[in-house]
């Protein structure tokens, strides 16, 4: 049976962003249904669920010995599968009786970079959920549809996907992709940054959930107009206590600059690999900057000073991995051959 026929074209076709950091569920027909956080609470005595997505991120660090709340992707992929199935399983769970689904054919974006052992888990984990078949699309294929190029025409695309758990850079021509590498430095690693900058400068211990509260309000990859400050509170590391200090936006830059610097060099190094027509067609377009990574305030000006190309960021960045699934589905015929083939499972 060909490929396409596996898909019947109605609401049970489901795209999902299975992010290290969100997970974003698209329907065919409907758009965004769901979008939380990639976090899990969970019983330890019972194994049962006590909270998915944002009720779980509140919980984070705040937990009692007999709850355990995780964060069950980790680089993009599967750390803990248990976690992974329980929490996808919830949020199916949510989605098809809000919007009345059966058993789903789904499209999931997958980091370019995963092994084919990850790949089983990734298909396995979303059967159990309750899909009834599952395809893979390579996330910067995705990301690339969702930011709206045309990825079947013959010039060269550049996508640059900075989402929680990895960077995807990849250029793309003829619907598939020419060059593509994949970094496990990404947003969570920009929060640890934080988290050792303020530990190493601050004697101040703060959680992962300030961390990314600082990124997002006055991370940035070059200096602001003006130095932002931003008031935080955390643990005093000599005396025990809680403390508030003020950090700003330049002491973020510092602390993010290191690991920014490494995303810059593999899109260095992508362009390295890139065939020179490819390359020469990038020169004319310009770089498409997605994922979480691309809001980060200044971060499109040094890319572009750093390649000297235009970088434009694509329209709902957080979302471009998502609609690229969505928009697979609505064109299947046209799209098919960007899916991984993956087995079918009954």
């Amino acid at each position: 049976m060909k490929l396409l026929n596996f898909f019947k074209f109605g609401s049970k076709d489901m795209g999902i962003d299975l992010g290290t950091a969100n997970i974003l569920i698209t329907l065919k027909g409907k758009g965004i249904v769901l979008k939380e956080p990639s976090v899990v609470a969970i019983d330890k005595k019972t194994g049962e669920i006590k909270a998915t997505g944002f009720e779980a991120k509140e919980m984070l660090g705040r937990t009692p010995d007999t709850i355990e709340a995780v964060r069950p992707m980790k680089d993009g992929v599967i750390a803990d599968f248990t976690a992974t199935c329980l929490m996808l399983k919830n949020m199916f769970k949510k989605v098809c009786s809000r919007y009345n689904v059966g058993k789903p054919r789904v499209v999931v974006g997958v980091p370019s970079g995963i092994t084919e052992v990850e790949e089983r888990a990734v298909e396995e984990t979303i059967i159990q959920a309750g899909a009834k078949e599952v395809y893979l699309i390579e996330e910067p294929m995705a990301a690339a549809i969702g930011a709206g190029i045309k990825v079947g025409e013959p010039c060269g695309n550049m996508i640059i996907d900075i989402g929680g758990g990895t960077t995807e850079v990849a250029v793309i021509s003829l619907g598939g992709i020419v060059v593509s590498n994949s970094l496990r430095i990404a947003g969570d690693e920009l929060d640890e940054d934080i988290i050792e900058y303020i530990k190493r400068k601050e004697n101040l211990a703060i959680g992962e959930t300030t961390a990314e509260q600082i990124k997002i309000s006055i991370g940035c990859a070059l200096p602001l107009m003006t130095d932002t400050p931003m008031e935080i509170r955390g643990r005093d590391l000599k005396t025990g206590l809680p403390r508030n200090i003020t950090i700003t936006s330049s002491q973020v830059m510092e602390a993010m600059g290191e690991s920014i610097y490494k995303i810059i060099n593999t899109v260095k190094q992508t362009l390295e690999q890139t065939p020179p027509e490819l390359a020469a067609d990038l020169v004319e377009r310009g770089v498409y900057l997605a994922g979480g990574g691309a809001l980060i305030q200044n971060l499109d000006k040094l890319l572009s000073q750093e390649i000297n190309m235009p970088v434009i960021i694509a329209e709902s960045p957080l979302d471009s991995v998502v609609n690229g699934t969505g928009k697979t589905l609505e064109d299947l015929e046209k799209l098919k051959n960007v899916l991984i083939n993956s087995r079918k499972r009954h």
